[in-house]
């Protein structure tokens, strides 16, 4: 394994780890988030810490400090719902318009090399961190190919904006191992939905590829709305989105 290769995956490894603390409330709304405590309680050096901090920003989860560091945002379970189905209508529109337009061979290589990647990371009876690591860095890649290569700005204008909000981003609500013992299969049928929405995309089916992509998000807030019907496992899951951290 490469250098780079390495320090890719212990940033991806990292930011699933403090994800999976987020999600389970272990940081309270404002609280300071310093990349030495941080990095002495993942047992990772600063750098990746850093890497993550910057990418949850991004996300809308953490804002920064002008002393310097990240807080925790505050933000509700409907804005998080609200934004997450908002993507599905953007991907679901890049997608018809791949579709609708064609794709080159480049692209689909590029695509079904997603596929074939992330088949070898979910299809397991237990996934492990760096399986659940894996995932997320191909599901990221996977869905910024069909927004980069739609050939429509407004999309993606709207798109970068939408991904500022928290647990929008396409990999930001991947069930933990350790939170939702029933993550791997939730990640295997939303997996299959990349298959399906290759195959529309590839073959014109553009309706369809609408359609799967607009299905798509659901998983995630399936997630959510696990969580909220199931109080209980909510104190495990994800307490933080619960209006514990509205503003």
């Amino acid at each position: 394994m490469s250098d780079l290769h390495s320090a890719g995956s212990q940033q991806s490894r990292a930011l699933l780890l403090l994800r999976d603390l987020i999600l389970k409330g272990s940081f309270a709304p404002g609280e300071r988030l310093a990349e030495i405590p941080l990095a002495e309680r993942l047992n990772t050096s600063r750098t990746p810490i850093r890497l993550a901090l910057t990418a949850l920003e991004h996300e809308g989860l953490v804002e920064p400090l002008e002393s310097g560091g990240y807080r925790m945002r505050g933000f509700t379970t409907q804005e998080t719902t609200d934004s997450i189905r908002m993507r599905g209508l953007l991907e679901g529109y890049a997608a018809r318009h791949l579709a609708e337009n064609g794709i080159n061979k480049r692209l689909e290589q590029q695509l079904r090399a997603c596929l074939v990647e992330a088949d070898a990371a979910v299809f397991k009876v237990e996934m492990s961190m760096d399986d659940y690591a894996t995932y997320a860095e191909v599901n990221t890649h996977f869905h910024d190919l069909i927004l980069k290569n739609c050939n429509n700005r407004i999309i993606q204008r709207q798109m970068e904006s939408l991904l500022s909000h928290p647990f929008t981003a396409p990999s930001a609500m991947l069930p933990m191992q350790s939170s939702i013992e029933e993550g791997p299969r939730w990640m295997q049928h939303a997996h299959l939905q990349h298959h399906a929405l290759v195959h529309a995309i590839v073959h014109g089916q553009s309706s369809r590829a609408q359609a799967l992509g607009e299905e798509h998000v659901e998983v995630a807030c399936l997630n959510l709305e696990y969580a909220e019907k199931n109080p209980e496992i909510a104190q495990q899951v994800l307490p933080a989105l619960r209006i514990m951290y509205s503003e």
